[in-house]
């Protein structure tokens, strides 16, 4: 069964289309007088001077936890490197002092332009090594290679007030 729709025809007031454009022109200046006269009730924030409070639950860098001794809790396991959509995280596994005890990343690196905060790598690491909750933001750099993130970078990458030792998952 074929519907089909009929057109309704323009006014000639609606084909000049100069009235449409000044109803527009009204609108926004109607919303320019407002917010000039109640800059109270604006949307908008002034950067340099306010800013805007970062919500808890917002993913921003990455960072790695660490053992009360120190150590990584990765264990090297590539599930955060296997449910990355976007393929930026690369592990190199290296064996421990003990091989039957465990592996660890001799090398972690991400790449923060190809990330896309989805948030998988933490929802997928077993032993909660990797977080996204420092609450800083990605910096502007000038070359490409500053947005890659190693190992050292992740394991100080802990913002003020949060503990990179909490409570110790094996």
């Amino acid at each position: 069964m074929i519907i089909t729709l009929k057109k309704k025809k323009l006014t000639f007031l609606q084909k000049i289309y100069i009235f449409e454009v000044v109803r527009g022109l009204m609108i926004t200046m109607g919303h320019l007088i407002r917010n000039l006269t109640h800059p109270s009730r604006m949307m908008t924030v002034n950067f340099p001077e306010e800013t805007k409070p970062i919500p808890k639950t917002h993913r921003s860098e990455h960072r790695l936890m660490l053992r009360p001794d120190g150590s990584i809790r990765c264990t090297a396991c590539m599930l955060c490197q296997t449910v990355c959509p976007a393929y930026c995280i690369h592990i190199e596994a290296a064996e421990g002092a003990i091989p039957e005890k465990e592996k660890y990343p001799k090398a972690f690196t991400i790449d923060l332009l190809r990330c896309v905060y989805c948030g998988y790598c933490v929802e997928a690491c077993p032993c909660d090594a990797i977080r996204m909750d420092t609450g800083k933001l990605v910096d502007a750099c000038y070359k490409r290679e500053d947005f890659i993130k190693d190992i050292d970078y992740l394991k100080a990458n802990h913002p003020k007030g949060l503990n990179p030792i909490s409570e110790a998952i094996y």
